[in-house]
């Protein structure tokens, strides 16, 4: 039997961060927790990590920025960006970057959790 995957969620709200765990954990999946860009690259096990939920807005390091960075060092981990401000413009360029979802805060639980499932996909072997 295979393990529960594991989400790590970035972001620098802890309700947040609160909220979204205890969704994941519902729903059976593990959840890692992280207040910023920077502790989830310092953190050990990032290859462990199937999904990355990561805020736009962060001080520091934005949740793209993040992405762009895994990508770049050859880690690329599906990731979801949420945004308590959702700009046309920058869903397009994350979308274009690879981002598997764009969603505004507040977040429906069941659209996070179909992006997930989308990104846990993605990941599983052909």
């Amino acid at each position: 039997m295979r393990d529960k995957p594991t989400v790590a969620i970035v972001d620098d709200d802890d309700s947040v961060l609160d909220t979204t765990k205890d969704l994941l954990d519902s729903a059976g999946l593990s959840a890692a927790t992280f207040h910023s860009a920077e502790s989830f690259l310092q953190s050990e096990g990032i290859c462990a990590i199937q999904c990355l939920i990561a805020d736009m807005r962060m001080p520091g390091m934005t949740g793209l920025e993040l992405h762009g960075r895994l990508a770049a060092a050859s880690t690329p981990i599906p990731t979801v960006l949420i945004t308590a401000y959702p700009d046309e413009r920058e869903r397009a360029r994350a979308l274009e970057a690879g981002v598997i979802c764009f969603l505004a805060k507040p977040f429906n639980a069941e659209e996070l959790l179909a992006c997930i499932e989308t990104a846990l996909r993605g990941r599983d072997p052909a």
